[in-house]
């Protein structure tokens, strides 16, 4: 850290506190650590209370303002992987082994445009889930089916692929950043030949979370693994490094099982990726070009929480199924106010006093635990099953004829097993 910086820090009274510009700007170094979303008042109350879990794994550990979070859940959040879903139809449309993973690979990346929002989505209540139709011909469920530590699962599916996943985020808190670790799998099966792709993504750095303008970046490597085949791809999203220098850039290969490079692949996660054949030496073949295979689509211009025109979609009532479930997301009061946090929190609380009194145990409705338990590069997960119960709910109210009757935004949120209490 430079002289000026440790110089502004201890103007404002933060030493040691890293401040990084990401567009490299040499402003005023006072100035550049004052930006940001917060109130002065709120910013200095805030660092002296977070100081305490500089280490420490935060993800539901510390009550934040809820000037900092997005109207959106975690499980909502999840959905977001299913905007270029067209490139798993691709990929299980491909006849050629290595496009296709080519194809699944960008669908992976494609999400990370949407990741680099640095507002905070919503934690799911438990029992909370978020249903999504109207999208590439899927159904898409999600659960949270944990509340410590946080847990969700999700299943989504159409005639050529399913999507599972289990995901528990660990975090660290560096002091004016968090490192988050996805612990989790997630593993897509091409409905076709039956092929079953396997997800490790990179962890994802939050940067200025209280000083200096707050932005993202996921340094690391993401790995694809054809489960079948042994064919894999692996591709390094390079670090931010001074000035700017190669933010969002992405290289690597596809290999065969052998270990052999077949494809190159290059581009920005949040911009484009493309393709190009290679030789056993990484080299481009001669005669080939590069072609691109996955370009961001336009977004609303100023939107207040950077959304994609998907995100909005995703909020909407529009992708609801006819009957919504109580539970959904979508009907979070706190989701449409970005005010009334505590009392939700305060209902689980009364929720899980019930449910402990009579000696119960939550079970999750639509994903059974199994004994598996996948270990990750940041830790063991236990791993959450799609039981298949919610596609049989789904086929009763079809069969039932009575689905449009159902005004879905009047339903009242209701995640609770054990009945939905007030704060005693």
């Amino acid at each position: 850290m430079s002289y000026a910086y440790l110089a502004a820090y201890r103007m404002l009274g933060y030493e040691g506190v890293e401040v990084i510009n990401p567009e490299g700007g040499q402003e005023d170094s006072a100035e550049e650590a004052r930006r940001g979303r917060w109130r002065q008042e709120d910013r200095d109350s805030y660092w002296k209370m977070m100081q305490k879990y500089i280490g420490s794994d935060i993800t539901s550990m510390v009550t934040l303002p809820v000037t900092i979070f997005e109207p959106m859940t975690m499980l909502q959040k999840m959905a977001e992987l299913m905007e270029y879903c067209d490139l798993l139809d691709k990929a299980d449309e491909c006849e050629d082994p290595y496009m296709r993973m080519v194809y699944a690979t960008s669908w992976a990346i494609s999400v990370y445009y949407a990741y680099q929002r640095t507002w905070k989505p919503f934690n799911p209540i438990l029992g909370e889930t978020y249903e999504m139709v109207n999208h590439g011909g899927i159904t898409f469920i999600s659960e949270q089916v944990s509340h410590h530590p946080p847990m969700s699962a999700g299943h989504a599916e159409n005639e050529h692929f399913t999507y599972d996943v289990t995901s528990k985020l660990k975090t660290k808190f560096l002091g004016n950043s968090v490192d988050v670790y996805p612990v989790g799998r997630t593993r897509v099966t091409l409905k076709r030949d039956g092929v079953v792709l396997d997800l490790v993504p990179p962890p994802t750095k939050v940067n200025n979370l209280i000083f200096g303008r707050t932005w993202v970046d996921s340094p690391g490597e993401m790995i694809l693994t054809n489960l079948t085949t042994g064919d894999k791809v692996v591709l390094l999203f390079q670090a931010c490094g001074w000035f700017g220098a190669n933010r969002y850039e992405v290289d690597g290969y596809v290999y065969n099982a052998a270990e052999e490079p077949k494809i190159l692949m290059t581009g920005k996660w949040n911009e484009s990726m493309s393709y190009q054949p290679c030789d056993v030496d990484g080299e481009p073949l001669s005669g080939s070009e590069l072609k691109e295979v996955w370009h961001v689509a336009d977004v609303p211009e100023n939107d207040v929480h950077q959304y994609t025109y998907f995100a909005h979609k995703i909020n909407s009532f529009d992708t609801a199924p006819k009957k919504l479930l109580a539970s959904d997301s979508r009907l979070r009061p706190d989701r449409f106010a970005l005010e009334k946090g505590d009392i939700l929190e305060e209902r689980q609380r009364a929720e899980k006093r019930s449910r402990e009194a009579k000696g119960h145990q939550f079970m999750p409705r639509w994903f059974d635990m199994t004994e598996e338990v996948s270990s990750t590069p940041w830790g063991e997960l236990e791993i959450y099953q799609y039981n298949n119960k919610y596609a049989e709910h789904q086929a009763a109210i079809e069969s039932s004829g009575s689905v449009d009757e159902v005004d879905v935004q009047s339903i009242e949120f209701s995640p609770w097993q054990y009945g939905n209490l007030s704060a005693e």
